[in-house]
């Protein structure tokens, strides 16, 4: 949405279409109960990431959040990427443990009790979706988020996601999340949301618009081909 809102003047027929979501695939962790073997040995409760690290993570916040709830582990999974690894912040409560297979994500998903994105507020997030997010609710998973744009609207107005500004919030956040669970009633929201979401909903809607405009340009140039018969056929004399 943020992208679309700084875009949509440039033309009439702009459109914004929200990251989609493989929700069968993710949804499998609300059934697996086995430990990924990696996990098993990180004692619960669970704040888990799953994304590339790099620029876009507010590190120093994951320290800060490690060093006020030692009783939490942070599971990190994903590539280390365009930063210094020597300059992510190191306890025993953090547990960095590299990429994953996708294939594999709700494995790890299932064994987490909070899902969170502590993205930086900075010009390399200022257009971010994160597709993290409909993955994480499809697992099942209580989300808290930095106030990145297409998290705050429409998760965090929906109340699917809780949104936090520094680590005091953060932690206070995952507290709430912890406490609160996930209830029937809030997965059936998030459930009901995630149905827009899927990829065959996001290609049946922009093929719909793309078949739209070719309809749209295919009527134009018959008019104006029909308005330059009618002028070459007024220009003709009979003498």
């Amino acid at each position: 949405m943020s992208l679309f809102e700084a875009k949509r003047w440039r033309n009439p027929n702009v459109h914004a279409f929200p990251s989609g979501v493989d929700t069968a695939h993710f949804a499998l962790a609300r059934t697996i109960t086995e430990d990924m073997h990696e996990q098993k040995n990180i004692p619960r409760p669970r704040v888990g990431y799953a994304g590339v690290i790099d620029e876009r993570i507010d590190v120093a916040m994951i320290g800060e959040i490690a060093r006020r709830c030692p009783e939490w582990n942070l599971v990190m999974i994903g590539p280390v990427v365009k930063i210094d690894q020597n300059t992510l912040p190191t306890a025993p409560n953090i547990h960095w443990l590299g990429m994953k297979a996708y294939q594999n994500l709700p494995e790890y998903f299932a064994g987490w009790d909070v899902a969170m994105m502590p993205f930086a507020m900075n010009d390399a997030t200022r257009f971010i979706s994160p597709t993290k997010t409909p993955e994480y609710l499809s697992a099942g998973l209580p989300v808290v988020s930095t106030p990145i744009r297409d998290v705050v609207r429409p998760y965090g107005d929906l109340g699917l996601a809780k949104i936090a500004e520094n680590a005091e919030e953060f932690v206070a956040a995952i507290q709430q999340a912890m406490v609160q669970g996930m209830s029937l009633k809030w997965r059936e929201r998030a459930d009901h949301f995630l149905q827009t979401l899927s990829w065959d909903a996001t290609w049946s809607s922009m093929n719909s618009l793309v078949s739209e405009a070719i309809a749209t340009r295919q009527r134009k140039a018959s008019m104006d081909q029909k308005v330059q018969s009618e002028q070459q056929l007024g220009a003709v004399h009979v003498v």
